[in-house]
């Protein structure tokens, strides 16, 4: 599996996301991290980002994890449709708990240890998600955000799927850059290897 990890939206790097891609540009758009916030907002958001895939020659599709809740083998399947899994920012422990729920987080776990040709792509906490843990990243994402009920013990562990810690929006033009300052004193606090990116970085992992 190769990875696009960008800051915000799709990054300066389009070109190295093309080549990872190729011809087959059929995508799962992901947009959970943003399950807290208000519907009529999230969706115009979601549009916009759909456009920024297919300005980028990606081919998206909406695929809502909600709907795969308890049933990891029908969310595997649907992925096998895909080259491409991208998945958007907002809250980074809303999205491991619906990864969680959905089983999306053994699905790419496996997808990564066995190298499958397909491209994980994403920005802001769908980047975050994949560090060791989501230590830090609490003091810019709400831990105690919790859409899918109270009922569910944040999760704390990251997918590990990258071995440091990733910090987006930093010293950028984003509401969030400062509170990634603290985010950032943090890791260099606890000895924490992390990578800050501004916006428009991105990590190209092929």
């Amino acid at each position: 599996m190769k990875l696009y990890l960008s800051s915000y939206r799709m990054g300066d790097k389009v070109d190295k996301l093309k080549e990872l891609f190729g011809e087959d540009n059929k995508t799962a758009y992901i947009p959970n991290a943003c399950d807290a916030m208000d519907p009529a907002e999230l969706q115009g958001l979601i549009e916009r980002d759909l456009e920024d895939l297919r300005q980028a020659g990606l081919d998206p599709t909406v695929v809502d994890l909600k709907n795969y809740f308890s049933n990891c083998d029908a969310l595997k399947d649907e992925l096998h449709k895909y080259c491409v899994i991208w998945v958007r920012g907002g809250n980074t422990f809303v999205l491991r708990q619906a990864m969680k729920l959905s089983g999306l987080d053994i699905i790419l776990e496996s997808m990564w240890v066995a190298r499958v040709n397909k491209v994980y792509g994403g920005y802001s906490a769908g980047a975050c998600v994949l560090s060791p843990s989501l230590k830090g990243i609490h003091l810019a994402d709400d831990p105690n955000a919790k859409p899918y009920g109270e009922e569910h013990e944040t999760i704390w562990d990251g997918l590990g799927i990258v071995p440091y810690y990733i910090v987006p929006h930093y010293r950028s033009d984003h509401f969030e850059s400062e509170q990634m300052e603290k985010v950032v004193q943090y890791y260099i606090d606890h000895k924490m290897l992390f990578k800050a990116l501004h916006d428009g970085d991105a990590i190209v992992i092929k």
